[in-house]
């Protein structure tokens, strides 16, 4: 599932339908290329090959190194997991990729509020990553459409809008709760803590997309 560049992702699934999800941080060399090669490891655990269902997974940075590989420490988190970290390069977040973009995860608020403030109707598809577990954990899995018959990218529309809806109604237990925090240039133990909040937030994400449990 390695892709050249860190992205080479078809525009379409076989289908002719796309779903993109879009992780955002500063740099793209942390955080959001661990959660990015996490989000695509967990989708092919539980589809195979997510571009069959339509998923399309790529990152960015609101301050981007762009070019830029991830960090040495960021690869061997992603190691940990069993997840790719090969061909990744980094690159700055640009109109292009929220316009494209069905769900936006961003690491903390403030980047949250900078791709908000981009315009582009990204109001209702962006949240934190930590945001958007604990409003998906609250969604009942039978109000989403089945994904095998209405298709993965439906269900993912469905629960985007689900998950909106509920913003203004569940709110964050403490102002730092929906953060993750930025490991550059900490040690590689603090890379795993991260790389733990990281992996422990997407799964239910993942699951909800999907329809699909993680294989034990």
């Amino acid at each position: 599932m390695t892709a050249p560049e860190g992205r080479g992702i078809a525009e379409t699934s076989s289908t002719g339908q796309a779903f993109r999800i879009l992780h955002v941080s500063t740099g793209n060399v942390c955080r959001s290329p661990i959660t990015e090669r996490l989000t695509r490891h967990a989708l092919s655990d539980r589809l195979g090959d997510p571009l069959t269902g339509g998923l399309i997974v790529e990152s960015a940075g609101t301050w981007g190194h762009e070019g830029a590989p991830m960090e040495a420490n960021a690869e061997i988190v992603l190691a940990d997991f069993g997840a790719d970290a090969s061909g990744f390069v980094g690159r700055e977040l640009l109109d292009e990729h929220v316009i494209r973009a069905d769900l936006v995860l961003t690491a903390t608020r403030d980047h949250r509020a900078q791709v908000i403030s981009m315009g582009h109707s990204a109001g209702l598809r962006t949240f934190t990553l930590k945001e958007f577990t604990r409003l998906v954990r609250a969604i009942d899995p039978a109000t989403l459409p089945d994904p095998g018959e209405d298709g993965v990218v439906e269900r993912a529309r469905a629960l985007v809008r689900a998950a909106a809806a509920l913003r203004g109604w569940l709110l964050a237990p403490s102002p730092d709760a929906d953060e993750v925090f930025d490991p550059y240039g900490a040690p590689i133990t603090f890379f795993r803590s991260i790389g733990d909040e990281i992996h422990q937030a997407l799964d239910p994400v993942v699951t909800a997309l999907t329809g699909v449990r993680a294989r034990s």
